[in-house]
């Protein structure tokens, strides 16, 4: 069982206040808050997971390989697509098209 400890973690402009590290799988977890407020799910562009709250903001990472990255890569980078599209956002592009 990996627990769950309080920190104070920036990885960009975003800020986490608990991480739980499995070090036998290499996972890193980061997370604002209650990780049960995260309503939607996606992957950075170097395949981390990406965790958002019902504002579309980041409330999580899930951090793959975490210590090989640092060992290897000299870091941790988490690359966003600048635009998500979210169902509110869409919504009215297939209101009015036939069923």
């Amino acid at each position: 069982m990996v627990e769950q400890r309080d920190v104070d973690v920036r990885v960009g402009a975003w800020s986490f206040d608990r991480a739980a590290y499995d070090a036998r799988g290499d996972v890193l977890h980061l997370h604002r808050g209650d990780p049960a407020d995260a309503v939607a799910f996606d992957a950075s562009e170097e395949g981390h997971g990406v965790r958002y709250d019902d504002q579309g903001r980041v409330v999580g990472l899930t951090i793959v390989n975490a210590r090989w990255l640092i060992d290897h890569e000299g870091g941790i980078t988490v690359t966003l697509t600048p635009q998500r599209a979210e169902g509110r956002d869409i919504e009215a592009l297939v209101a009015g098209a036939p069923r």
